[in-house]
């Protein structure tokens, strides 16, 4: 298939350009294979490149022969366009429509993308699961590195390599497969340095009405324990989904045959709710009515900071349990591959100092939700403005790096990455011209080829140039484990990605370069933020407002 034969109309002349708080722009219109572009002679006015993938929904109005096409971006804004000729908006709105949903994953854009910038370190290659084990084998000798997933047919989710326990032959790995869901055998998530304690991460055990037992699982995780030690196990499901779920053959571990744990529910909701959150909490956010107590009632009502607590109440738990019960943890929910992640990923944002640098942060990205299978194709489909009917459409990555800048902002210097950091991610897992976030899966990945035929986003973040933009000039690495406050007044509104396509986000934006600008050239207060520094990093070693779970 030729793009062009989707093309109807490929450029407009004298079409003009509405944003909020930004001057109107008029220009040329044209559609490429992948991107809306609108080009002006104004002054001072820069191109639109839109990503055909990054449109969310259109919208057609006419009055009459002025045709006008709202776009409603996957990264939250919204763009008007004013299309002289009711022919050429119906031509061009039809042709966005069939671009922006193309369901054949190789006519994406990063296949098409050939980078303008010398690839110094391959991303592809940056965090291979080898590198991530020989920290853990430097630590410890009681885990090993299997490759029963080699061929992707034991877990179609997992990756070709798993850190298991040495105790643990292959075969035992293949039979505790068929008791978990999607083969999602029990996998080392977080070796804890401080006490040797670990973390794991499965799919629910199938034990199903009638009880099911399977003594090679047992045997799995109780080879985690140290002598005279209980573990935990986090369900991150309530009691009753839980006890649901043995009616369609899935279940949890019953405490007769596994009596060194503990098993303990929390509530995190699944996916189509999440989706519904997210749908009122943008709704909220572009409410043009200016009524406070509308917009706080509205932000109420969407659950969305209700989400974001819930889920940093279970990694704090999760972290808690390592560090401070001494115990080692095993997370799941469901599948294995939503909250379960978000979990043990924030758990490990709390724990371990290395994950709050930028390449720390970018290894946790691609370990705990590339390589542990979250399916980004899936979730990231649509975002909050699709008219189409949701199907396995979900904000669990947005959530988990909301919950890291709720973090961020209680412990701002103790994360070597900025804010815009988190936002970049957010919108590449919805939008991108870098093969990273594309497919569900290793094994997907593998299919498509997308080391050999795409650009890697990390190839891209690591080199120096960009990644001074991510940096934090408040950031002194910090050992230390942090504890954030769940306490309702300590959550907020995470305004530079549900507000930042309007004039306060911008204010926001250019304080901060200033505030870049002092730190790096006012030797004065350079001292006196390093003082700072010392006192809040004192400050950290404190317990937050954390609640009892």
């Amino acid at each position: 298939m030729e793009f062009v034969e989707l093309i109807k109309t490929p450029r407009v002349d004298n079409v003009v350009l509405h944003r909020p708080f930004m001057p109107k722009v008029e220009g040329t219109l044209c559609l490429t294979g992948h991107h809306l572009i609108l080009s002006s002679r104004q002054d001072n006015t820069e191109e639109l490149w839109l990503l055909h993938s990054n449109i969310d929904s259109i919208e057609k109005r006419f009055v009459g022969s002025l045709g006008t096409i709202i776009v409603k971006c996957k990264d939250l804004r919204i763009i008007q366009l004013d299309i002289p000729g009711m022919e050429e908006c119906l031509n061009i709105a039809s042709s966005i429509e069939t671009l922006s949903t193309l369901d054949s994953v190789s006519l994406m854009y990063p296949f098409f993308y050939r980078p303008m910038f010398e690839v110094i370190e391959d991303g592809w290659n940056t965090f291979s699961p080898e590198q991530a084990f020989k920290q853990i084998e430097s630590l410890t000798e009681e885990w090993r590195l299997s490759t029963v997933n080699k061929d992707f047919t034991v877990c179609p989710s997992y990756p070709p390599l798993v850190t298991v326990p040495k105790s643990i032959d292959d075969e035992t790995l293949r039979k505790v497969a068929t008791f978990r869901h999607a083969g999602r055998f029990p996998v080392l998530s977080y070796y804890h340095k401080k006490n040797g304690m670990v973390m794991m991460r499965a799919g629910q055990p199938l034990t199903g009405t009638n009880g099911r037992r399977c003594k090679e699982d047992e045997k799995l995780i109780n080879a985690t324990l140290r002598a005279g030690k209980r573990g935990y196990i986090i369900d991150t499901r309530t009691i009753n989904v839980a006890q649901q779920a043995k009616a369609r053959g899935g279940g949890f571990e019953q405490e007769a045959h596994y009596p060194q744990w503990r098993r303990i529910h929390k509530a995190i909701e699944r996916s189509n709710i999440l989706q519904e959150s997210l749908i009122k909490l943008v709704e909220a956010c572009n409410d043009q009515s200016h009524n406070m107590d509308r917009w706080l009632s509205k932000l109420e009502a969407s659950n969305w900071l209700t989400h974001v607590k819930e889920i940093l109440t279970t990694a704090c738990l999760a972290a808690q349990c390592i560090d401070r019960e001494g115990a080692s943890v095993l997370v799941h929910g469901t599948e294995g591959t939503d909250s379960t992640l978000q979990v043990t990923s924030l758990a490990q944002i709390i724990l371990d100092p290395g994950c709050r640098t930028i390449r720390g942060f970018g290894s946790l990205v691609e370990r705990e939700w590339l390589q542990a299978g979250h399916p980004f194709q899936q979730r990231c489909a649509q975002s909050a403005y699709s008219n189409s009917k949701l199907r396995w459409e979900a904000p669990i990555f947005l959530l988990f790096l909301d919950c890291v800048w709720q973090i961020l902002r209680q412990f701002p210097c103790s994360f070597q990455f900025n804010e815009h950091f988190l936002v970049l991610l957010f919108e590449h897992a919805y939008a991108s011209q870098f093969g990273t976030f594309l497919g569900n899966n290793a094994h997907e990945r593998l299919k498509l080829k997308l080391p050999q035929k795409t650009v890697s986003l990390w190839s891209w973040v690591n080199r120096p140039q960009e990644m001074e933009h991510f940096l934090n000039p408040l950031y002194e690495a910090n050992s230390l484990v942090i504890w954030p406050s769940v306490a309702p007044q300590s959550l907020l509104l995470w305004e530079g990605v549900f507000l930042r396509w309007n004039r306060a986000s911008k204010c926001l934006d250019e304080a901060y370069e200033e505030m870049v600008h002092i730190i790096e050239y006012n030797k004065e207060l350079q001292s006196k933020v390093n003082a700072l520094r010392r006192q809040l990093a004192e400050l950290e070693t404190e317990d937050g407002l954390l609640e009892t779970p």
